[in-house]
């Protein structure tokens, strides 16, 4: 009831909403004319026939005849009488019945409904709004990082110029506001100057002008930008952008850094100092039926499994969790270690290397980023593409459909340890998993998504990775946010840092049992400069020591809580 005595008032004190409650007004007291004039009239005419009746009678009268109730109570004899009221009940049937519903809808109802609209995607911010994330464009990116601050607490508002669409992410359950891109007042009404981050994911021309719009009101907010072309970045960096990304490129590297089979050693996908993070698959290995307990990896050569990547999910392991052929090993060590787990576990009939080349399906922005990074990591490679023009003298691409089997069997489908679909066509790139699952059951396929929801279809459909641009933009983000998240491993697991504090100290990893009581698994300590990998239960930790963990971010929720009992 507050609510709606608030818009109404509102509605009220606007320009055009006086303009509208003026013409209301104005048709109402002429209806109300209208019947004063037919009142007096019926007073007349039933006097000429010789009865008299209230001033209330005659009111009483013409509603009734106007809105064509007709109760029939009191009628006239005469025919002018009777003509007199095919008149009245004629104009309140066009009066009544017609004209004044459209002009109350028109006049009243739809401006009152537009205004409550308006209250659901308002133009402004409360003043003491801080700490929030503003994105200036909505797509499967934005949607996907709103997702992650809020599993983080931190606000986010998108940016929105058309009103309608304003309405349907509103609906949706997102925070809008609806203003002009290009207008400095906007980001004022922001909050900009005490925003923690603004991302603007636009094309790179409405990028240049959004970024430089938002330096006219304020100059030290930090802003993330994308650029598609490279000849952008140093565009968007004069025009004052923090950071500006290529994401596409950053999805290509990532996509090729998960390509394994072409070596033996693990695959490294992240580092922090003497801390190596790789994966390895199962079927290279020796520990195929046995539990990470019964392999003894962390005493035998000093790594720790960190993760399970099995049927498209990781999995923090337990010790009972049993090894099957068909995972992934995330281990986590030192470079030695590493060393060390490779000739520890090699099969003694493995061939060092597999001759064929890692196909890369897909010539486009992600599939050239894919191609860069295996050759810096000298790793062979074709690119099977439709255009001939991405060739230019390149005998690593071959020209032609990627659905056509010849053209695989000559980019060497047959011997490669790996295949890479890079597509930006979520429906082409489920097709082509299918049919490489089906001509090579035993490579690996990683496969791109560019909608978060057809992740799982991917991975129904035959892939053993699936990397998301929507993922690699929001993690990339929020690591700016929150620099303590250092690899992502998958969808929601992270390897994070986190200071021991006075919480922690002068107590050994034995004693605080991290693992058993916030699902965390501490994999190194840095102490005094230095890092120990995998350190040992008995290890003692210090106040100012940074802990290097793994865990989904509900395990990170509850460490950041914790607060463990004195012995």
């Amino acid at each position: 009831m507050k609510s709606l005595i608030s818009q109404t008032v509102s509605l009220m004190h606007g320009a055009g909403g006086k303009s509208d409650l003026r013409m209301l007004g104005r048709y109402l007291g002429l209806l109300a004319a209208i019947i004063i004039l037919y009142s007096a009239a019926f007073h007349a005419l039933m006097l000429m026939e010789g009865r008299q009746y209230s001033w209330i009678t005659g009111v009483y009268w013409t509603l009734t005849v106007m809105s064509t109730l007709g109760f029939g109570d009191i009628t006239f004899s005469s025919d002018l009488g009777r003509a007199f009221s095919v008149v009245v009940l004629l104009s309140g049937i066009l009066s009544l019945l017609v004209v004044l519903p459209f002009a109350f809808i028109h006049f009243f109802y739809a401006p009152w409904l537009e205004a409550q609209n308006r209250a659901r995607a308002p133009r402004r911010l409360p003043p003491g709004t801080r700490g929030h994330v503003i994105l200036t464009h909505f797509n499967n990116s934005a949607a996907n990082l709103v997702g992650r601050l809020r599993q983080l607490g931190i606000p986010a508002v998108v940016l929105v110029p058309d009103f309608r669409q304003a309405l349907e992410l509103f609906d949706r359950g997102y925070q809008v506001v609806v203003g002009e891109l290009n207008n400095p007042d906007t980001y004022r009404d922001l909050q900009v100057h005490q925003a923690a981050l603004v991302v603007v994911l636009n094309n790179d021309l409405a990028s240049t002008n959004i970024i430089y719009t938002i330096r006219e009101r304020c100059e030290h907010v930090v802003t993330v930008t994308n650029a598609d072309q490279d000849d952008s970045l140093d565009i968007l960096e004069l025009a004052g952008s923090t950071h500006v990304f290529q994401f596409h490129k950053l999805l290509g590297r990532a996509m090729a850094r998960r390509v394994l089979g072409t070596s033996l050693e693990p695959n490294v996908i992240g580092r922090f100092g003497a801390l190596r993070i790789a994966e390895v698959p199962a079927a290279a290995t020796t520990l195929g039926g046995q539990t990470l307990a019964e392999s003894r990896l962390r005493s035998r050569v000093g790594v720790n499994v960190v993760g399970l990547w099995g049927k498209g999910e990781l999995r923090l392991p337990t010790p009972d969790t049993r090894i099957e052929s068909s995972m992934v090993l995330v281990l986590a060590g030192t470079a030695e270690q590493l060393g060390r787990f490779e000739r520890l576990v090699r099969p003694p009939d493995r061939q060092d290397r597999q001759d064929g080349p890692v196909l890369i399906l897909g010539g486009g922005r992600v599939g050239q980023a894919v191609a860069e990074t295996l050759e810096e990591r000298g790793i062979d490679y074709r690119i099977v593409e439709k255009r001939g023009n991405i060739r230019k003298g390149n005998a690593r691409v071959i020209v032609g459909s990627a659905a056509d089997r010849e053209t695989l069997e000559e980019a060497g489908i047959g011997q490669t340890p790996s295949i890479i679909v890079t597509t930006h066509e979520d429906d082409l790139n489920v097709f082509l998993t299918i049919y490489c699952r089906r001509l090579r059951p035993d490579a690996q396929i990683i496969s791109r998504a560019s909608l978060d929801r057809n992740v799982k279809t991917l991975y129904r459909a035959g892939a053993s990775r699936v990397m998301s641009y929507g993922t690699i933009t929001s993690s990339t983000i929020v690591n700016l946010l929150r620099p303590e998240s250092l690899v992502m491993l998958s969808e929601n697991v992270s390897v994070f840092v986190a200071r021991a504090g006075r919480r922690l100290k002068n107590r050994s990893l034995l004693q605080l049992s991290v693992r058993e009581q916030t699902g965390c698994s501490i994999i190194a300590v840095k102490h005094d400069g230095g890092m120990t990998v995998n350190p040992e239960p008995s290890e003692i930790l210090h106040e100012d020591d940074e802990l290097i963990l793994v865990g989904d971010t509900e395990s990170l929720d509850r460490f950041a809580s914790w607060k463990p009992q004195r012995a």
